[in-house]
């Protein structure tokens, strides 16, 4: 999916923006604190194939999925990498203007197709697709390593498309509903072990040029955060709750992005307990 004489610089809304042979990014135009910029549709296809694959259809807003429908062509399939809104209410708008099943990690999401898990080998618009289990943003959170068709999996992968795994910039919150740090940390050295020097499509943000040091760098700094909690609690005392936590360790930050941060912060605490019970 090369770019033509003049490439297409992020962001650019509601236009296909060419990134790797294989995948180029349509960008929503639903900016906020929460979404950037605002979220990446991503459009997958190998040379020549006339159909393509669309990843994550985007927020509920049918002007997105009719741009989508009208610059794609012949979607032969739909996949979700996680179940928030911004990047599955707007399935159904998208079907409005395909046949093409969605596959996802919930059945709930899902259309005339089944659910996929971890590993699981996706073959569609000349390409082959690896659905790597990659929770911790929220428990059904997925990547998928795309390749040419017949090139092999152990060849280096054309890109991974991350979600909210890894966004274009900062680190993910951990949804504190279904969240998981024990997870995202082995998400982390996961992509860091496959990915090393592959392009990564971030559902938010620019693209992320090495997606195994970009995990590197936020495994670390989800460590080194944690410690920071660890000695606030010692601080502040065993019965100190998340948002004060939270507010003794951020500085100088939005009451937005503290009240964001203090979800990660709880996902972190019941992860500290859950270590303290086991060693208990």
């Amino acid at each position: 999916m090369s770019a033509g004489l003049s490439p297409i610089e992020f962001p650019a809304y509601e236009t296909l923006r060419p990134v790797t042979e294989l995948a180029g990014v349509i960008l929503c135009d639903n900016p906020s604190e929460m979404t950037f910029e605002g979220t990446n549709t991503v459009v997958l296809r190998a040379p020549g194939s006339p159909t393509c694959v669309v990843v994550d259809p985007g927020p509920a807003d049918r002007a997105h999925a009719e741009r989508i429908a009208a610059i794609v062509g012949e979607i032969e399939l739909i996949l979700i990498t996680h179940r928030h809104p911004d990047h599955t209410d707007g399935i159904d708008f998208l079907r409005e203007f395909t046949s093409a099943p969605v596959r996802a990690v919930e059945e709930r999401f899902c259309r005339d197709a089944q659910p996929f898990g971890d590993d699981d080998e996706v073959h569609a618009a000349g390409l082959d697709i690896i659905v790597l289990a990659t929770p911790g943003h929220t428990a059904d959170s997925v990547s998928l390593e795309v390749r040419s068709a017949g090139t092999g999996f152990t060849a280096p992968a054309d890109c991974v498309v991350l979600g909210d795994t890894i966004l274009g910039r900062d680190s993910t919150v951990l949804d504190s509903t279904d969240g998981d740090l024990g997870d995202y940390l082995g998400s982390m050295d996961r992509l860091a072990a496959r990915a090393d020097g592959v392009i990564g499509l971030p559902g938010h943000g620019p693209d992320v040029e090495n997606t195994g040091r970009a995990a590197q760098v936020l495994g670390q700094h989800r460590r080194d955060r944690l410690d920071q909690i660890i000695a606030a609690r010692a601080e502040l005392g065993p019965d100190a709750d998340a948002a004060a936590i939270t507010q003794h360790i951020y500085r100088d930050v939005s009451p937005f992005l503290l009240k964001v941060a203090e979800q990660s912060t709880k996902v972190a605490l019941r992860y500290l307990d859950r270590l303290d019970a086991a060693d208990a």
